[in-house]
Parts: C-alpha cells; structure tokens; sequence
C-alpha cells in the first residue's frame, strides 16, 4: 500500500505538470512546474535556463519519489530474498 502510493504520488505531479504546460491546470497566478515550462518556450533561444532549472528539478523530483518507492517495495517485500 506504502509503495503504491509513493508511485501514485510520482503521478499525480506527473499529471499536473502536464496539464499545467498545456495550459489546463492550475490558474496562471500559481506557479507550477508545468506552467513554467510553459512560460519558458518563448525564451529557450535568449533565456534557456528558465526551462532547464524548471525541468530538472522536476525530473530530480519524480526520480527520488519513484526510488524511494522502489526501495520501500524492497524492504517491505517478504518475498524478496537478501
């Protein structure tokens, strides 16, 4: 249950950074990942950090809560041998 939910949670940020960058999730005041990547489209040629700061921190963020999933799925599995 523990695990599903970390991963369930990895998807959730996934789905709303996805709908906030195609412009259908949380309102423009609110800053997102997805609507800074969004914003960030215009600018890649003259500012390209304001996308990869954004996009990196989001990818570091969805891997650490898919790794702590997976070593929660390792340490709570009585099946696993060690």
């Amino acid at each position: 249950m523990i695990v599903a939910a970390t991963l369930g949670v990895a998807g959730a940020i996934l789905v709303g950074s996805t709908l906030s960058c195609l412009g259908h999730g949380v309102q423009p005041p609110t800053a997102t990942w997805g609507s800074m990547l969004r914003n960030a489209q215009s600018e890649m040629y003259s500012a390209p950090w304001l996308a990869v700061f954004p996009g990196l921190f989001f990818l570091i963020t969805i891997m650490s809560i898919n790794f702590v999933g997976g070593g929660l799925r390792d340490a709570l599995d009585p099946r696993t041998t060690r």
